[in-house]
């Protein structure tokens, strides 16, 4: 069949998804569905035609059995057991069709592994779901690797929700593979609402080399598909419940761009505390410094390059990224609530922190900042405030340029006024709520900072950059200004300038 036919810009019901995959007389495979019925094959019995493209169709409940056919795992809803799944039926499919089919069909198999709710309601609801296919016979297979949420209060619900997302995510693998927004934007197809979540994309194979997924990523949560995923160091993307399961977290929001030397004392400063803390001392921390969508979209359009860098950067720290839709703390909190129950250390600099104490950002709350704190602080969660002097404080809160940025914290009197979490002015009547919150180690000041670092701003680095001062370097650590200048970020290296005089 023609591919330009699937992709005109409409909308096709599930079923006509379905049907439209098994009229493809190239493709044969297996579905292999656990933990939630056999939702999704289910659709494509049903909308007819079925016996030119499915091979088998399986289920393994008993963990026994499931053992004994794809071996054995840690955990039963996992990236792992995926794989495990995908390997064997794949191997069986080439094996025992490769000979009489395998010139003329393009094989497949789907696989998931799914923990709906249970009678309880106890229960993590999510699963992970793969798409193994060759894009032409006789081609090596690429995989389609995805993590979903289910959101709906009801095992029915979830089951029904898990079968449409699982034909959208088939029908967009095979037809939509190659424009990239069109195939996420189709994963919500015939889903009305808020049921499924989708915070971790992979595309892996020959047939997906120019794909990027940390891009594809992002797109999840430019789509609204997620509100926040994770990435770390060679180009991996990271799955929240399986890297924060049973682990303290700290994390610093910051725009990043670049990473500075005093950003990288506020996490080590206040690491230094947290890792204070009894239960901290018992766990494993991860380190994550995060970026908000508004941050990467500030400009307008995401400039999905400079996202990339910024990533790398960050990740060549040794530190995950943490992109998010959170611009509310207690929205963030209650994110990493979902995956662990450790204590969670937020790094803020004190500018940050006057704009959490703005009561403005909390009218949409029938409490208002009584709610978000009481949301924010309910569970182990502790904000970590590093100081600014006084000249740098207002210097932020005028947005000046670097030149009279530089002239004021030379100033006698702004540079040895610190602003802490402990003086910081705050409003007259929420003062009795921050106290509070400071007496009872809700909010901790950073106790030991860098004099000579704590006012470097971002924006003040990429100005020297572009300028061309070398002075920038002295604001970075080093494996930041190595990084910049062998990807020559922001402007040509300081060696060109001069040069070009």
């Amino acid at each position: 069949m023609e591919t330009n036919q699937f992709t005109e810009n409409k909308t096709l019901t599930t079923n006509r998804k379905a049907l439209t995959v098994n009229l493809d007389n190239s493709l044969y495979g297996t579905f292999a569905e656990i933990g939630a019925g056999q939702e999704v094959s289910r659709h494509f019995f049903v909308a007819g035609g079925a016996a030119g493209t499915i091979a088998k169709s399986m289920s393994a409940y008993d963990m026994k059995f499931s053992d004994e056919i794809y071996g054995k795992a840690k955990r039963y809803v996992s990236r792992d057991r995926l794989i495990q799944m995908m390997d064997h039926e794949y191997r069986l499919l080439d094996e025992r069709l490769r000979e009489d089919r395998g010139a003329d069909t393009r094989f497949f198999v789907f696989a998931n592994t799914v923990s709906a709710r249970n009678y309880k309601g106890t229960n993590e609801c999510h699963g992970w779901m793969g798409l193994r296919v060759q894009m032409a016979p006789g081609e090596k297979p690429n995989d389609i690797i995805l993590h979903v949420r289910m959101l709906d209060d009801s095992n029915m619900l979830q089951q029904d929700a898990l079968g449409v997302f699982g034909v959208n995510m088939i029908y967009g693998g095979l037809f939509l593979h190659n424009e990239p927004d069109d195939f996420i934007n189709s994963l919500r197809d015939n889903l009305e609402g808020n049921r499924i979540e989708v915070d971790m994309i992979e595309f892996n194979g020959e047939s997906f080399k120019t794909s990027n997924n940390r891009i594809l990523s992002l797109k999840l949560v430019e789509a609204g598909l997620t509100n926040a995923v994770m990435f770390a160091s060679g180009n991996a993307i990271l799955q929240p419940s399986e890297i924060l399961h049973k682990k303290s977290l700290l994390v610093e929001r910051g725009s990043f761009r670049p990473v500075t030397k005093v950003n990288v004392d506020m996490l080590e400063q206040a690491g230094a505390q947290f890792l204070q803390l009894p239960k901290v001392q018992d766990s494993t921390v991860e380190v994550a410094m995060e970026i908000t969508m508004k941050t990467l979209q500030a400009e307008g359009n995401i400039d999905y390059e400079d996202f990339l860098h910024r990533t790398d950067i960050i990740n060549s720290l040794g530190c995950s990224v943490i992109v998010s839709n959170y611009f509310e703390f207690y929205r963030l909190a209650a994110y990493f609530r979902r995956y662990t129950t450790m204590p969670i250390g937020v790094v803020l600099g004190i500018n940050t922190l006057t704009q959490i104490l703005d009561e403005s950002y909390y009218e949409h709350l029938d409490g208002g900042i009584l709610e978000a704190f009481g949301r924010l602080f309910k569970e182990d969660v502790k904000l970590y405030i590093y100081p600014m002097n006084a000249s740098g404080y207002k210097a932020y809160k005028n947005r000046v340029d670097s030149e009279t940025f530089s002239q004021m914290v030379t100033n006698d009197l702004g540079k040895d006024m610190l602003i802490t979490a402990e003086n910081l002015r705050v409003a007259d009547h929420i003062k009795g709520l921050y106290n509070y919150l400071l007496e009872n180690g809700f909010i901790e000041a950073i106790r030991t900072h860098s004099v000579e670092n704590m006012n470097i701003l971002s924006r003040f680095v990429i100005e020297k950059i572009e300028k061309g001062d070398p002075t920038w370097r002295d604001l970075v650590p080093e494996p930041v200004a190595t990084y910049i200048t062998e990807n020559n970020l922001w402007s040509v290296n300081d060696a060109e300038k001069a040069a070009k005089g």
